[in-house]
């Protein structure tokens, strides 16, 4: 009996997502890998979070969705902080990788960058013509 639960999210673009778990303390390994769970399952997974003894984190592409879905073992689930909050912070990470790819392709700097108290993150982007 599998354990995995697979999470969706709207998480589409691949190097986002990479500096996003960077940014949180991650160590992704990329390309085809085995996220390991319960009594030694495994799913396979695009992108890997190496956990100790199994509870890894795995994003695999749907093309279903278009985005990467999450795929772990809960039930292994050893992060200092619930899945959802987890996704959340990744999701805000992520936000902020992508805008700032954006802006830099469209010739922005980043003047100024700010967290409040509240988490929320402000960005001051600027562009000399």
């Amino acid at each position: 009996m599998s354990h995995f639960s697979t999470v969706k999210t709207e998480l589409r673009d691949r190097a986002a997502l990479i500096d996003a778990l960077r940014d949180l303390g991650h160590a992704p390994s990329e390309g085809q890998r085995p996220v390991r769970g319960y009594r030694g399952q495994t799913v396979q997974a695009d992108l890997a979070v190496l956990g100790e003894e199994g509870g890894d984190i795995g994003f695999r592409w749907s093309e279903a969705s278009g985005s990467y879905e999450l795929v772990t073992d809960l039930d292994l689930w050893r992060q200092p902080i619930p899945v959802e909050r987890f996704l959340a912070k990744l999701t805000q990470r992520y936000a902020l990788r992508s805008i700032l790819s954006a802006s830099s392709a469209e010739g922005f700097q980043v003047s100024e960058q700010r967290q409040a108290a509240d988490g929320s993150i402000e960005l001051v982007v600027t562009r000399w013509e």
